[in-house]
This record gives structure tokens, sequence and C-alpha cells, in this order.
């Protein structure tokens, strides 16, 4: 018995004009594709492209762990560390673990670390009174780092809201923030922790007028060799939760900051307060929150030239940590990215919780 061909019917019908039928068996003939003729072009970027090799020795960017400050949060209690639920493998820690961790900061070969408090609610009262106290916990941390690691730079945060029952950076009278009032107290506080060891004076309150009056008070107490890093831009962002969590001021905060933090769609005047703080004395500046204002980072040390920082604050990090977590993005390769686009940008320099995870990575040349 002869097999039989199977034969597929392509219509046939009344009206169809593709009437037939198609053989399966016949073998399908697929046109061999035209000859690509080659592209004259005297320029190929792909060239410098093309290996691991070529790639690094054209390379722009450089991140290494000289570029970083580490932010650690401290807490007093019986607990050495406490983690922080809205950032991802951050943790509060104590004295004792802080210098710890200072020890581990050396051997990556981070230069800085910038101590936080997370102050007991029963310190805080209307005036941040306990901003001034020789013994308070930021105090304690520079007096116990700088007695066993001497090397390492100690980065201090002026502000109120750390010890203020009310959240903001200065004092209340009313409703208002007042200015001149905060800024002797910020004195007084920068004196407080120079005077236990700090070696760059941060003013973070943006009150006008701060730094001439912190640099003042260090050089008539002989802090002349006490730098000021000034945050110089902070815009008022959303992008501080966490932050706020991890110091214990959230929950604390009566209304916003937007009458002494900057307007977000402000540019110009963030050139105006830099240029304010750099005629007052500042040796550094920093543009907050960082990934979302790179475009102020870059006009900064374009127009000024001076040494100029970022700070990836820490709802930039819990984006990243948190997505990471949940399998959305790879970490570390994000970590890294966020990190030279700061370096792109123009920073000399990035304040970053990823600091430690950072510099171990670039240690092992990943």
């Amino acid at each position: 018995m002869s097999a039989v061909r199977p034969v597929i019917s392509l219509g046939g019908g009344r009206g169809d004009h593709m009437a037939g039928t198609f053989d399966m068996t016949t073998p399908v003939r697929i046109p061999k594709p035209a000859p690509v003729s080659k592209l004259d072009l005297i320029h190929r970027p792909r060239r410098n492209r093309k290996s691991d090799w070529a790639r690094r020795l054209v390379r722009e960017n450089v991140l290494t762990p000289d570029d970083l400050i580490w932010p650690i949060f401290l807490k007093d209690g019986d607990t050495r560390r406490e983690e922080v639920d809205s950032m991802p493998g951050v943790e509060r820690l104590s004295v004792e673990e802080a210098v710890r961790e200072a020890r581990r900061a050396v051997s990556l070969g981070i230069p800085a670390i910038a101590l936080f408090p997370n102050t007991d609610p029963s310190l805080r009262d209307a005036e941040g009174r306990e901003a001034l106290r020789e013994a308070n916990l930021v105090c304690r941390a520079c007096r116990a780092i700088k007695a066993k690691v001497p090397g390492l730079g100690l980065v201090t945060d002026v502000a109120l809201d750390p010890y203020t029952s009310h959240g903001h950076d200065g004092l209340m009278r009313g409703e208002a923030i007042v200015n001149d009032e905060t800024v002797a107290v910020l004195v007084d506080q920068a004196l407080n922790q120079a005077r236990a060891g700090a070696d760059v004076i941060a003013p973070s309150d943006m009150m006008d007028g701060r730094v001439a009056a912190i640099r003042k008070g260090l050089d008539a107490e002989g802090f002349e060799e006490v730098q000021i890093m000034s945050y110089a831009a902070k815009y008022a962002s959303a992008f501080y939760g966490p932050f706020r969590d991890a110091v214990g001021s959230g929950a604390l905060l009566k209304g916003d900051k937007r009458t002494y933090q900057m307007d977000p769609a402000n540019g110009d005047e963030a050139l105006r307060e830099v240029a304010l703080d750099l005629a007052e004395g500042a040796d550094m500046v920093m543009v907050k929150p960082g990934l979302p204002y790179l475009d102020i980072v870059r006009r900064v040390k374009e127009r000024y030239g001076v040494p100029t920082f970022a700070y990836q604050v820490s709802g930039e990090y819990s984006m990243i940590a948190a997505a990471a977590e949940r399998g959305w993005i790879d970490g570390d390769k994000a970590m890294m990215e966020s990190l030279i686009a700061f370096k792109r940008a123009g920073a000399d320099g990035i304040l970053t919780y990823f600091a430690p995870r950072a510099a171990a990575a670039l240690k092992a040349g990943l």
C-alpha cells in the first residue's frame, strides 16, 4: 500500500483568490541574506570598549575607598547593636561597637566616618540642651574613637534635631524656627564637639550665617585646624525619612523644614548658598540629597572648584537595598553604579551608608 502524501488545502472556495494546495514534503527554500557591505567608518567608539583592559585604560572616573565617608548611627542602652528597620543592613551602634567599626573603616581604607546620635527621648527638650553636654553620646564616641583609632577622621553633625523634643534643627519660638538664637547655640555645639576630638564640623542646620559664627568661635578657642564641611545646599527632601527613623526624630517632627531647607525646584539658589558659605570660611561644601541633585553637584564643582561632597541619603540607600533584598536588582552593581555617578558629576567625596560594603568590594577588585 503506497503512502499517502499529506496535502494542505489553501482554500479553493468560491471567491477565494488563493485557491490551491501546498505539499508539506516539498523543501522550503529560505533565501540567503543579502551581503552586507562594510561601513566606511573612521571612528568606531566600540574599539575602546572591546575588552576589560581597554575599558580600564580609558576610564574617565575611578571610585576608591578614599572617596568615601561612612555615616554611623550611635545609641545608648544595653544592646550593642540595633537594626534600623527602614534601612536594611544598617544598625545603631553603642560607643564600644562604634570603636570596633572605626577600626574596620581604617582596615578598609575609608578615611573618615560621620557620627549621628539617637538621643534618648528623656534627654530631649525644646532647647536641645543635650547637644551642649560634654558627655553626650557624640562626644563620648569621639573621645573613645580618638583614643583607639587616632588616624581616622571624625565628622560631626552640627544641628539640633537629634536633641530637640520637636525634631527641628533650630530653636522654636511659637511656630517659627528662629535663626540668630539658633546660631549662637550651634557655635557652642561645634565647640563641644571640637573639644571632644572632632576633626570636621559639619553644620547641617541651614541657618543663615552659621558658618562664619562657627569659624569665629573655633578660631577663638584655638581650633584653627578643625575643618568645616558645610551642608551648603541642603534641600527639603522626602528622601530623609529613614534617617529620621534612625535618629529617632521622625515621629517628633512638628510641621516641616521648608522655612530653612531649600526648595527642590531651585538650582541658582544653591549656588548663592554655596558662595555665602565659602565666603564665611567653609573648607568644603556638600550637596544633600545626592542622586536627585547631581546637576547641583556639577554646577557647584564647575563654578567654584572647591572640595565638593554629596550625601547619598538614607532614602537613596534604602531604595537600592530594599530592591536588592527582593531580588529586583543586583544590589552590588546598583551600589557601584550609583557611587560612580557622584564622581562623574564632579563630587570629590561621598557620604554613603554603602561605604564599608563598597570599600570591601573595591579592595577585592570587584
